[in-house]
């Protein structure tokens, strides 16, 4: 039995290879030209909007930063803020005391560590406070164009199980099943691509299979209800 370079069982649906053919195929027909919807102009800027978003929408988040990255533009400058000030600037994106907290942490090290500059490798941005894999995957390729992995949010996972890529629902086990049945060269945009169709069609609780262009094939899978 295979397994993925962490050590666990990555055996795949039976028709996952050629699900994700079409599926590539059809979402790039829909979406010819995805990208993040969080406004940034700066790896740095994208890395802090992607911990903002955590539990929180990509609009509000756009809403918020802007004031944030006109008084912090830079992890140097987000260092010295002071944590109350950087609290309620970011209040309404919820969980704003540990958010507050791991962004002054992450400022800290990306400035002291890293010059400045958000590291290129995952292993060295997940050294960096409230920073995962997948705001790690996000930052490199839409801060640098690097494909290292595929970001799993909640669309991705979702989306994913439901058209049967993987038997999975965990995002650490979800990603290495991406990483098999799709290209290198799309994963970033794979990201994007998931999350547009999870909001525009593919929704939680009711999915608009009636609109979508995959309804032929997919077999709708749902995760095990939790006892």
């Amino acid at each position: 039995m295979k397994k993925t370079a962490h050590g666990k069982d990555c055996a795949l649906p039976a028709g996952a290879q050629e699900r994700a053919r079409e599926v590539l195929r059809l979402l790039r027909l829909r979406y010819p030209a995805p990208a993040t919807y969080l406004a940034h102009s700066t790896p740095w800027q994208l890395l802090v909007a992607t911990v903002l978003s955590a539990q929180c929408t990509d609009d509000r988040v756009n809403m918020v930063t802007p004031e944030v990255f006109r008084r912090w533009p830079t992890p140097e400058a987000m260092a010295e803020a002071p944590l109350a000030e950087l609290e309620n600037a970011i209040r309404s994106t919820g969980f704003y005391h540990n958010k507050a907290k791991n962004l002054l942490a992450a400022a800290r090290r990306v400035a002291e560590v890293y010059g400045g500059e958000p590291p290129r490798t995952i292993a060295e941005l997940v050294t960096i406070p409230g920073v995962a894999r997948k705001t790690a995957n996000i930052v490199l390729f839409g801060g640098y164009g690097i494909n290292e992995g595929v970001a799993v949010d909640t669309h991705v996972k979702r989306i994913s199980h439901r058209l049967g890529l993987t038997r999975h629902t965990e995002p650490l086990k979800v990603e290495p099943d991406l990483m098999r049945l799709f290209p290198q060269e799309e994963w970033g945009d794979l990201n994007h691509r998931m999350v547009f169709f999870g909001r525009e069609v593919c929704d939680a609780r009711r999915p608009r299979c009636e609109a979508c262009e995959m309804n032929g094939f997919c077999p709708k899978l749902e995760p095990p209800k939790k006892r």
